[in-house]
């Protein structure tokens, strides 16, 4: 994706879209010329950039909800803690979430500073195994709000992707926003050239108590009319979220919870899916 000028429609179709300076978003939009004519189609640089950076990094593993509140970012960042609590794996855990940063709270960092140098950004060590970035580290008041058209947001993505000096990673967590919008298509795009490991979804959680009662089968039928692996699902712990505004791993805390076990299966299987696309790249390498 191209370089375009930060003041574009707040429904801007996206430059490489087949309707990119066609649609009725586009009317007057000062970015329609350049996106109608193809140019922003042309192969960003940034991919092959990307790709050369994400070299060091084994496994890239997306966790995405269909919309918020339902828990993405309190299971990235458990997560993140469940691998690194192996000494021997480094981890990395970006917060790709720009409008709702709230990793550097849950995982005990808020308001520490990025530092910048010739190697790029470095991420800020929860662990001396788990670093994690995230625009809240950029900000210069926990109160400040973000507000960006896409453009900019897909641009910080990229120098994320792109600038920070994550080192020789095992794993990368990406924690994304809600929904499926300009964010997702970037970080697709952009991490498209570097073999993705897979992406974890979240659902609305459908327990045993029936505080959210399924009316259409759930997690469980959508996986199955999907054909893609259900990995489990977490019981309702108010202590998981007690955690979370602590900075504290609840794996940690309650190590003999019932959610904690559910959360250690779950992890072990992403890791098992890891290892077996791992041979299965080598294999056709």
């Amino acid at each position: 994706m191209a370089d375009v000028p930060s003041n574009a429609p707040s429904h801007c179709p996206g430059t490489g879209s087949d309707n990119a300076g066609k649609a009725s978003a586009c009317q007057g939009c000062p970015n329609q010329a350049f996106c109608a004519s193809g140019a922003s189609k042309a192969t960003d640089p940034a991919i092959q950039e990307i790709k050369d950076k994400m070299a060091s990094v084994k496994h890239k593993i997306l966790v995405l909800s269909g919309k918020g509140g339902v828990g993405k970012s309190t299971f990235s960042a458990h997560l993140a803690h469940g691998i690194a609590s192996d000494d021997s794996k480094q981890v990395a855990l970006l917060d790709a979430d720009m409008c709702g940063p709230s990793i550097p709270k849950i995982m005990g960092v808020e308001g520490e500073q990025v530092h910048q140098s010739g190697s790029g950004w470095s991420p800020v060590y929860v662990e001396e195994n788990l670093g994690i970035m995230s625009i809240g580290f950029l900000l210069s008041s926990l109160d400040d709000a973000v507000i960006w058209r896409g453009p900019k947001k897909n641009g910080l993505i990229k120098q994320f992707l792109r600038d920070v000096d994550w080192g020789e990673v095992d794993y990368l967590i990406v924690d994304t926003p809600p929904g499926t919008s300009d964010e997702h298509l970037s970080i697709v795009q952009y991490l498209s050239a570097t073999q993705v490991d897979g992406a974890v979804i979240i659902t609305t959680p459908q327990h045993e108590s029936q505080i959210f009662p399924p009316t259409t089968g759930g997690a469980m039928k959508m996986c199955k009319d999907l054909s893609i692996p259900f990995l489990g699902k977490v019981p309702l712990d108010p202590r998981i979220g007690k955690s979370c505004d602590e900075g504290k791993s609840f794996l940690t805390e309650i190590p003999g919870s019932s959610a904690t076990v559910v959360y250690k299966d779950i992890i072990h299987r992403i890791q098992e899916h890891c290892a077996t696309h791992q041979s299965d790249v080598e294999a056709t390498a």
